[in-house]
């Protein structure tokens, strides 16, 4: 029973994953709906098993090298370009969906899900508002 209340935590991560992920699909980035609530789930399964899986053990330890690995992906979308810089954004939501799904996997579920929200929102705004710049 203790693992499907786990479980839960991590399909809680991955449809807040999804949630940010949504707005990226819609505009077509390279990163979108499926990539990041692989990422959010992914991190939280990593910070349940370390909190669970390994008695003892450092559980930031874990967190710490979730934030170094998902810099690894994020770097990897941005891409430059024409004298400009394209994909800062979807790494940065690449990052949110990570720290979103290790929240959850920990445990604090309203502080992922207000930061998942706060994620879409800032993404949806900041679009708005980047088109609007550009007339």
């Amino acid at each position: 029973m203790e693992e499907l209340y786990l479980f839960l935590r991590i399909l809680y991560a991955g449809l807040l994953g999804a949630i940010i992920g949504f707005e990226r699909e819609v505009h077509d980035k390279p990163a979108g709906l499926r990539t990041h609530t692989l990422v959010a789930a992914g991190a939280a399964l990593f910070t349940v098993l370390s909190l669970v899986a390994f008695p003892g053990a450092d559980p930031a330890r874990v967190a710490a090298n979730i934030v170094v690995g998902i810099g690894f992906i994020g770097a990897g979308t941005i891409l430059q370009r024409g004298g400009g810089v394209q994909g800062i954004t979807t790494a940065a939501s690449l990052w949110l969906s990570a720290a979103v799904g290790t929240a959850a996997g920990a445990g604090f579920y309203v502080l992922s899900g207000l930061t998942a929200l706060l994620g879409m929102f800032l993404l949806s705004v900041g679009g708005w508002v980047h088109r609007l710049r550009r007339g």
